[in-house]
């Protein structure tokens, strides 16, 4: 088979979780796959060494000023060249013209729900969102299948895009192998040193999007703050100063500012220190499809605190504290329990390496492929 993988983004030096996800089963398919033959498209952009031509993998930079004209105009010319027997657009969307065969991975459909309300978005994020509501139902309607990533996910695909169940399967997530490492404790203070990080802190990622609940989850660290004696830092990715100002004042917790720290966007490779040198990963997400993050803390071996709401008790299973995400005295009370009861966190970690082994890359490359052979 010719089979070509839209990659837009993977180039990116900033890489996040579609990214990620595309690069990963990339690889996979790399390592387990010499039979049939890839054509990766991507973007041109700074790590451009993130994945390697082989005998069977190639990759075709295709041209566009935007994602939009990326994936409309210009995809569809250099896949058709390739002469494919299916294309495979990883980033919820599709080029609509495309004539040949097209499995699509839809990772959400959290930008149809009703509960989105477009003011609490950036503008950057709004325009992404109208694109999607364009272009996705009509690149579902066209595709040969839908992927998705939790069980959770696929039964809102099919209730609020009303496709047939036998033409969408979920392939899971996983994680990189670098979170399982072991660690030596010298590198680990190395990259604590390198961001500024205490010695013991909670680990949040958050950013601008309402999903990540950076409201909710900032009052519930006050409650947790009013709670214990000696409260731990906050270290919080992705997000800039200006951000957290405003947060914090809205959320009147200003006097607060001095137990957060910010990392801004943290490299993959650092990653796996940051974790490792958590007491504790916070992830009370108001909406996910997956949850990867959840994964790469079980691996790192740090205890989890999540949500018992959409994907995230089909990802996490035992191995997590699960809280509400609207209740912030709920969130607030489980940072204290995980962080004083030793025993509690202890069994985490243990419940969390147990989890992990029903996650992995070759396994979903695998799904993968047969979703391939089936069209």
């Amino acid at each position: 088979m010719r089979i070509g993988i839209e990659a837009q983004r993977i180039f990116r030096k900033k890489k996040h979780g579609m990214d990620i996800v595309v690069l990963e089963l990339i690889k996979a398919l790399q390592l387990t796959d010499t039979e049939n033959e890839y054509f990766i498209f991507v973007k041109k952009g700074e790590d451009n060494n993130c994945i390697q031509e082989s005998a069977n993998f190639h990759i075709i930079e295709v041209p566009g000023f935007t994602y939009a004209d990326w994936e409309q105009v210009f995809l569809p010319l250099y896949a058709k060249k390739c002469k494919l027997d299916v294309l495979h657009c990883t980033s919820n969307t599709a080029p609509l013209f495309y004539s040949g065969k097209t499995v699509v991975t839809l990772h959400d459909v959290i930008f149809l729900e009703q509960n989105q309300k477009a003011a609490t978005f950036s503008r950057y994020q709004n325009l992404g969102r109208i694109y999607r509501k364009h272009i996705v139902p009509a690149s579902i309607k066209k595709a040969q299948h839908v992927i998705t990533v939790s069980e959770y996910e696929r039964k809102r695909i099919v209730d609020i895009l009303k496709i047939q169940t036998k033409n969408i399967s979920v392939v899971y997530n996983a994680f990189g192998k670098h979170f399982s490492d072991k660690r030596e404790s010298a590198r680990i203070a190395s990259v604590k040193q390198k961001h500024n990080l205490p010695d013991e802190y909670i680990f949040y990622i958050g950013n601008t999007d309402p999903k990540k609940n950076i409201f909710n989850t900032i009052r519930a660290y006050r409650n947790y703050c009013i709670k214990v004696t000696d409260p731990l830092p906050l270290v919080i990715a992705d997000i800039n100063e200006l951000f957290l100002d405003s947060i914090l004042e809205q959320t009147k917790t200003k006097l607060l500012r001095d137990k957060i720290v910010l990392t801004g966007y943290i490299l993959n490779s650092d990653l796996p220190f940051i974790y490792s040198g958590a007491s504790l990963f916070l992830y009370p997400s108001l909406r996910e499809s997956f949850g990867i993050p959840l994964l790469e803390s079980m691996a790192s071996g740090t205890p989890v605190i999540t949500s018992n709401n959409s994907a995230l008790p089909e990802v996490a299973g035992r191995a997590a504290a699960l809280v509400d995400p609207t209740d912030e005295k709920n969130i607030g009370d489980a940072i204290a329990f995980v962080l004083t009861d030793l025993n509690k966190a202890k069994e985490l970690i243990d419940l969390g390496y147990e989890r992990i082994k029903n996650f992995s890359w070759a396994l979903s490359a695998e799904k993968l492929l047969t979703i391939y052979k089936s069209i």
